[in-house]
């Protein structure tokens, strides 16, 4: 089961995704390109600015960003007690409102590891 919800997000995203892309917008292609431009390895290291969009993502309580960022943290090897300590950062900044984002962080964070095995 939680397999699926990574599966489901990463179909649902590319899907869309390729559809908004498709629509040929010069703004939303330019808005895609700089995104992942600023997330290529640079004097911060890459791991460095996953965390911070993760961090970013959750004080701005961004599900699908957060999940993103997860994944690429994920795929990067950061370790959980890294992602969990950034993670706690956002926690302190954002303030409680941002507790039921974290709860499904956790859940997702659970769902890649579960993919692994």
């Amino acid at each position: 089961m939680q397999n699926n919800i990574v599966e489901e997000f990463n179909a649902y995203r590319s899907k869309m995704n390729e559809k908004l892309l498709d629509d040929n917008n010069k703004i939303i292609k330019r808005i895609f390109n700089l995104d992942t431009n600023a997330y290529m390895e640079g004097v911060l290291p890459k791991k460095t600015k996953e965390l911070l969009g993760l961090g970013n993502s959750m004080v701005l309580r961004c599900d699908d960003c957060v999940r993103y960022h997860l994944e690429e943290c994920h795929k990067l090897k950061i370790s959980k007690e890294e992602v969990v300590e950034a993670l706690s950062i956002s926690l302190l900044i954002g303030g409680t409102i941002v507790v039921p984002h974290l709860r499904r962080a956790f859940e997702y964070w659970e769902a890649l590891d579960a993919t692994q095995n």
